[in-house]
C-alpha cells in the first residue's frame, strides 16, 4: 500500500484519534463501554431466564419491563444527584444495590418464588443500573466543549453503545441457553460492577460539581423547547427497538435455532456501528434537526420490512444494512440536547433521552410480549415498525420545536 493509500484509509479514522489523545480519554471511555454492557444484555436476559421456567414470554417481558421501567424513572433522579454530588458518591451505593438485587432476582426465579416475587428485585435491579452513557458524554462534553472534537466523541460513544449490542445480545443468548439460564443476567451484573469500579476510579477526568447561588434551572420542555419533540420520539423508538429485540428471538424460535437470534441482533448493531463511525468521520453543514429527521426516518423505513423476510439469512442481510441509520439518529438526538443544556444540568438533561427510551422499551416488551404469545414473530415486527412511525410522524410535525430551541445558559449569581 503507497503512503498516498494509507493517507486515505487513515483520514476517517483521524477525528477518533484526535480525541484520544485527551489525557485519561481512552481510559474512562473503555470503563464507561463494559459498565454500559447491562443496558445490552439484563432486559433480554431477564426474558430469556423466566421463559426457561414459565415457557411464556408475556411474564417474562411484563418482569423485564418493570426493571426497564424502574430504569426510566430513575435515570433523570440519579443524574441530579450526580451533578449535585459528583459521579463517584452517586455510582458506588447505586451498583452496589445493582448487583445485590440481581441476585435476588436470580434466586427468586430459580428457587419458583411466586410470579410477584420476581417483579420486586426486577424493578428494583433495573432502577439501580448505572446509567454509564449519559456519564460518559458528561466528560467528554467537559473535556470538549465548544470543539469539533465533540462531535467525534459524541459519535464514537454512540459506536460504543452499538458495540454493547452487538456483543451483549449474541453473549446473553448464548449464556443462558447453551451454558445456564440464570447465567446471562449473573455476567452482566459483574461486567456493570467492573465497569462501575473502573469508572469512578478514574478521578481526574470527573467533572468538578458546579454549584450555583441561584436556583437550578429544571431541564423540562418549557425551557428547552426541542425536549418536548425529543422524549416522546426516543420513547416509541425505545419501544420499537425491545419489540425488534423479542421478535426476533421468537423468529428464530420458529426456525429452530434460537441461540442465531443474538448473532442477528448483533448483526443489527454492527450495522449502527458502521453507520456511526462514517457519520462521526465526517464535518456536517446541514443543520442538526435535518439529520435527526432523515436518519430516523430511514430507520423506520427499514424497520418496516422486517415482517416480510422469509428467513434467517434474508433477514440479517437486511438488518444489517437497515442498521446503519440508527446510530446517526442517536448521534443527532443527543447532540441537539447537549447544545441546549447548562453545564449544571448536562448528566440530567442527557439522561431524559435515556429515559425515554427506558419507559419505551417497558411499555414496548409488555405488549409485545402478548403480541408475540398470541401471534408470533412476524406481529410482533408490524408492532415493532408502527412504533417506529409514530417516532418518525412526532419528530416531522415537532421540527419546529427542533429548530427553534436555543442553547440555554447558566443563571447568574
Amino acid at each position: 500500500m503507497t503512503g498516498i493509500d494509507e493517507a486515505a484509509w487513515a483520514r476517517p479514522l483521524r477525528p477518533y484519534a484526535e480525541i484520544f489523545r485527551v489525557p485519561g480519554a481512552w481510559r474512562f471511555s473503555v470503563a464507561g463501554l463494559i459498565g454500559r454492557m447491562p443496558m445490552s444484555m439484563f432486559g433480554l436476559g431477564t426474558v430469556l431466564l423466566i421463559s426457561s421456567v414459565t415457557g411464556k414470554y408475556g411474564t417474562a417481558g411484563a418482569v423485564s419491563a418493570a426493571g426497564s421501567l424502574g430504569y426510566a424513572f430513575s435515570v433523570p433522579w440519579m443524574a441530579r444527584l450526580v451533578d449535585t454530588h459528583g459521579q463517584r458518591r452517586v455510582l458506588l451505593p447505586l451498583v452496589t444495590v445493582f448487583v445485590l438485587a440481581t441476585g435476588a432476582l436470580i434466586l427468586a426465579v430459580q428457587l419458583r418464588a411466586p410470579t410477584w416475587a420476581w417483579f420486586v428485585p426486577g424493578a428494583l435491579a433495573g432502577s439501580a443500573m448505572p446509567s454509564l452513557g449519559s456519564m460518559v458524554r458528561a466528560r467528554w462534553s467537559v473535556l470538549l466543549r465548544g470543539t469539533p472534537r465533540l462531535h467525534a466523541a459524541f459519535s464514537f460513544e454512540s459506536v460504543a453503545d452499538e458495540l454493547c449490542f452487538i456483543v451483549g445480545p449474541a453473549a446473553v443468548t448464548l449464556l443462558a441457553t447453551q451454558v445456564h439460564p440464570a447465567s446471562g443476567v449473573g455476567v452482566a451484573a459483574a461486567l456493570g460492577l467492573a465497569g462501575t469500579l473502573w469508572f469512578v476510579a478514574e478521578r481526574r477526568t470527573e467533572p468538578q460539581v458546579t454549584l450555583l447561588a441561584g436556583p437550578h434551572p429544571r431541564v423540562k420542555g418549557a425551557a428547552t423547547p426541542g425536549l418536548v419533540v425529543l422524549v416522546p420520539v426516543y420513547f416509541f423508538l425505545g419501544a420499537m427497538f425491545v419489540s425488534i429485540d423479542l421478535s426476533t428471538v421468537a423468529f428464530a424460535q420458529h426456525f429452530g435455532h434460537k441461540p442465531l437470534a443474538g448473532f442477528i441482533l448483533g448483526a443489527y448493531a454492527f450495522g449502527s456501528a458502521t453507520g456511526g463511525l462514517w457519520y462521526g468521520s465526517r464535518h456536517w453543514r446541514s443543520p442538526l434537526e435535518r439529520r435527526f429527521t432523515i436518519t430516523l426516518c430511514l430507520t423506520v423505513a427499514g424497520v418496516a420490512t422486517f415482517w416480510a423476510m422469509p428467513d434467517l439469512i434474508a433477514l440479517t442481510c437486511l438488518i444489517y444494512l437497515c442498521g446503519m441509520a440508527i446510530a446517526p439518529t442517536l448521534i443527532a438526538g443527543f447532540s441537539l440536547l447537549e447544545s441546549q443544556a447548562p453545564p449544571s444540568r448536562r448528566t440530567e438533561a442527557m439522561s431524559w433521552l435515556s429515559s425515554g427510551i427506558g419507559v419505551g422499551v417497558a411499555v414496548g416488551a409488555s405488549v409485545v410480549g402478548f403480541v408475540l404469545d398470541a401471534h408470533g414473530a412476524r406481529y410482533g415486527y408490524l408492532f415493532a415498525a408502527g412504533c417506529g412511525v409514530v417516532s418518525a410522524a412526532m419528530c416531522v410535525l415537532g421540527r419546529r420545536r427542533l429548530r427553534s430551541a436555543v442553547p440555554l445558559t447558566e443563571p447568574q449569581p
